[in-house]
C-alpha cells in the first residue's frame, strides 16, 4: 500500500509545506538521507502556543507535537515527491516550551512519534530526543526537526 493509500485510510491529511520565515531552507538531501528544519506547531486556526506546565494542559501538547509531525511529512513530500521514498524515520528531535517543573516532555513528543508510526509502521520507529525549551518562536508549544532515510 502506497503511503498516501495509508494516509487516506487514517483519514489524515497533510498541511501544505510552509516556507521558512527566516535565512535557512525547509529540507536538506545529503546522500541517503533527509534533514528537515524543525517545523513549529501550528493548527487549522493558525500557530499553536503555550508553555506546558503553565497554560496548556498534556493533551494539547500531544496535539500541538502532531502538528509538527503533518508539517514534517508535508516537507519530506515536497523535498521528495512521494512518501513512499521514505525507507525509515531515524531520529527526532524535539522542544517543548515548558516550565522548570514541566517533566513530561517525552509524553508531549509521542504525539509526533506515534504519529511516524501509525504512517510507516516499524519503518516509522525512531531515535529521538525530547527536551524542555524556555521559550520557542513565535511562542509555540512545541517545535521538532528531523532525518529520513530515503531510497535513492
Amino acid at each position: 500500500m502506497s503511503i498516501d493509500a495509508r494516509l487516506r485510510e487514517l483519514n489524515i491529511h497533510l498541511p501544505e509545506a510552509l516556507s521558512p520565515v527566516a535565512n535557512y531552507v525547509p529540507y536538506q538531501l545529503s546522500g541517503n538521507l533527509l534533514f528537515i528544519s524543525g517545523q513549529i506547531s501550528n493548527g487549522p486556526d493558525g500557530l499553536i502556543t503555550g508553555k506546558l506546565g503553565e497554560d496548556m494542559e498534556l493533551a494539547d501538547g500531544v496535539e500541538a507535537a502532531r502538528s509538527c509531525g503533518l508539517a514534517l511529512l508535508a516537507q519530506a513530500r515536497a523535498a521528495l515527491g512521494s512518501l513512499d521514498r521514505v525507507e525509515r524515520v531515524v531520529k527526532l528531535t524535539a522542544f517543548v516550551n515548558s516550565t522548570p517543573y514541566f517533566t513530561d516532555q517525552p509524553e508531549v513528543v509521542n504525539g509526533c512519534s506515534d504519529l511516524m508510526v501509525e504512517v510507516f509502521g516499524d519503518a516509522g520507529r525512531h531515535a529521538r530526543a525530547a527536551v524542555s525549551a524556555p521559550s520557542l518562536p513565535r511562542g509555540v508549544a512545541v517545535e521538532i526537526d528531523a532525518i529520513f532515510q530515503v531510497a535513492s
